[in-house]
């Protein structure tokens, strides 16, 4: 129900509305969990879809697309829009509290994506899902576990919506890279079969 009203708006001309509340989202504290996510945790059913977080990542596509066309409309360079922005302080929410980083501690893209490599294996994926996988999280976070999307509030280097459904992989969710890594394959195993998968919807509809 939600995706149809969400479409709705969208097809109704309400493209603004549509950004106004995938921004709201963004700058949102995530509400606690519901019975039926205890319910999804308990029976392991970590990564089935969730209507309200594709809503609202519809959404942000949306929102992002209307202010790439409102900078090109005044002139600007609409492909110098940031899709992401880099947290300074890690969100919070659903009993997590917002946490510092790491004194000194800096995002390491390169890293991040040797770790990545190396887990592969271990949730079934062949060396021939890398190219796939290194352009879905290039596109959505740079591979930066910082990273916050401007318009649906999604979180770390998969792009959790929110980002404490990582927490099911580690409590450290906020701040490790490999963390947020182990949940973003599982989450790309068990709802889309491989990186390709993720990566064809992701081509196709804009998000994953």
């Amino acid at each position: 129900m939600t995706i149809i009203v969400v479409s709705a708006v969208v097809v109704l001309g309400g493209g603004g509305f549509v950004a106004y509340r995938a921004i709201q989202n963004a700058n949102r504290p995530t509400t606690p969990l519901s019975l039926e996510d205890f319910g999804r945790i308990a029976s392991g059913d970590l990564y089935s879809p969730d209507v309200k977080a594709d809503a609202l990542k519809e959404a942000g596509v949306k929102a992002y697309q209307a202010a790439k066309l409102k900078e090109a409309r005044k002139g600007g360079d609409p492909d110098k829009l940031d899709w992401v922005e880099v947290k300074k302080k890690s969100p919070g929410g659903d009993g997590f509290p917002s946490v510092d980083f790491p004194v000194g501690s800096n995002p390491s893209p390169g890293s991040n994506k040797s770790t990545a490599k190396q887990m592969l294996s271990a949730f079934g994926f062949g060396a021939d899902q890398w190219g796939c996988l290194e352009r879905l999280w290039q596109k959505e976070s740079g591979w930066n576990e910082r990273a916050m999307n401007r318009y649906s509030g999604a979180y770390g280097i998969p792009q959790s919506l929110p980002g404490t459904k990582m927490a099911s992989a580690g409590s450290d969710w906020q701040t490790n890279a490999a963390t947020q890594i182990k949940w973003g394959l599982g989450y790309i195993k068990g709802r889309y079969g491989t990186p390709c998968g993720a990566w064809g919807h992701s081509q196709a509809r804009g998000w994953y």
